[in-house]
């Protein structure tokens, strides 16, 4: 078990104040990680690095823009500073803009590829500096279901996730000689998406064979496990944490 054990890591979540986020960087916390997480609202992460801290982990948040390049940079560098090097990554910082394509103005589209694609390009850039440096890392990009199947008034979120996998590729492709694995986790939703009560989500819930959406033990087991010694080996590869529905063809399973 000791392959799982994360004692002495230190791992930087962004958007980790909420969600899958929080979630995961629980999951990191009980590990033995300690935690980082980045959020917009100095007050959310207030309430969050309280509620890691409750459960003993140790935490701490900064509140910063993952979008804007230069505010990236100088947070990198106040985090490894003031708290420790980063060696573990999660790449979860997102947002859906909901909009038919026809409907959908430019300016709408583009807040997605810039969080959800252009801000792992940045962050990741400026921390596997370090992690080159050191000789060794975990990168974890947050893809989504979305960018395998599509969905109804999603296609800016869906678009850019598709193009962070090829991402974590080339990623790989330039830092597998430091000892740095690249991964991607593509979970297969998050409750705000199934709140509604759209025909994608009826479809999706009735192909996973489980019959039920993930809950954050599913989540904080698949992050423990790249961000661990436990997959050393393991590079460039996309974790399906969805119950199957990814790779359920209808035809076979209708």
């Amino acid at each position: 078990m000791n392959l799982f054990d994360l004692t002495g890591k230190t791992a930087l979540i962004t958007g980790g104040a909420h969600g899958l986020g929080m979630s995961m960087a629980k999951g990191l916390g009980y590990a033995g990680a300690k935690i980082i997480v980045n959020d917009l609202s100095k007050e959310a992460l207030d309430k969050a690095v309280a509620e890691y801290r409750k459960l003993g982990i140790e935490a701490y948040g900064y509140a910063f823009d993952v979008t804007d390049k230069s505010v990236v940079i100088d947070c990198i560098n106040t985090i490894e500073t003031e708290v420790a090097p980063i060696d573990i990554l999660i790449n979860n910082a997102g947002i859906i803009k909901r909009s038919s394509i026809v409907e959908m103005k430019t300016r709408n589209f583009t807040p997605a590829i810039n969080l959800d694609l252009i801000s792992p390009f940045s962050v990741s850039k400026n921390v596997a500096k370090g992690m080159i440096e050191r000789g060794g890392g975990k990168v974890i990009n947050i893809c989504s279901m979305m960018s395998e199947l599509g969905r109804v008034s999603v296609s800016a979120h869906a678009a850019a996730k598709r193009d962070l996998k090829i991402l974590t590729l080339n990623m790989v492709t330039e830092w597998a000689k430091y000892n740095i694995q690249v991964n991607g986790i593509c979970a297969s939703s998050t409750a705000s998406i199934r709140e509604d009560e759209q025909p994608c989500n009826k479809f999706a819930i009735s192909k996973i064979l489980e019959n039920r959406w993930e809950d954050s033990k599913d989540l904080q087991d698949a992050t423990i496990f790249l961000s661990s010694k436990a997959s050393d080996y393991v590079n460039g590869h996309i974790l399906h944490v969805d119950g199957g529905v990814s790779g359920i063809n209808e035809k076979k399973f209708n």
